[in-house]
């Protein structure tokens, strides 16, 4: 099967022998078996999968690690993150986290602001600052232009 990457270190966690639990909890324990990379996309064999159906049944299934035994710094699951209130730094709320997107560049935070609109917020440090999910927020400094109804600011200046 093919995976969708979300850690930083990939050849650190898909490990033959190495035991996964799943989101939902009724698709696993998953066991990697074998591991193979391929132009550049990541391919795993879980002993537990057995037959194409099985396959097409686990996708969209999430591989988890307990966030104790991450080695990643600032490494956060998009279940942690959706849900949480997007603010600015000087605590105006933009919208809720609704989903994290996987780039090649780099991921998208996807915020759902009042009314509907989706904002689609680079998540870099620069962008997003600070990511507290004890508080159930995150801080956003995205450039003009990320957010619905961002006005233009008045130069002050008045044309004739």
């Amino acid at each position: 099967m093919s995976v969708e990457l979300r850690t930083d270190i990939p050849a650190d966690r898909l490990v033959p022998g190495e035991v996964f639990d799943t989101e939902p909890a009724s698709a696993g324990p998953l066991t990697v078996d074998k591991v193979r990379v391929q132009a550049g996309r990541w391919y795993v064999h879980f002993a537990e999968i057995r037959s194409r159906e099985e396959a097409d049944a686990a996708r969209g299934v999430e591989l988890t690690i307990d966030g104790a035994e991450s080695d990643e710094d600032d490494a956060w699951y998009v279940h942690q993150l959706v849900g949480l209130a997007v603010v600015r730094p000087d605590g105006e709320e933009v919208g809720e986290v609704v989903d994290l997107m996987t780039m090649p560049a780099h991921d998208l935070l996807v915020v759902r602001q009042p009314g509907g609109h989706r904002a689609m917020i680079p998540f870099v440090e620069d962008f997003v600052p600070e990511v507290d999910v004890e508080a159930g927020r995150v801080v956003v400094t995205p450039p003009y232009g990320l957010l619905a109804g961002e006005e233009p600011e008045s130069t002050g200046e008045t044309s004739a």
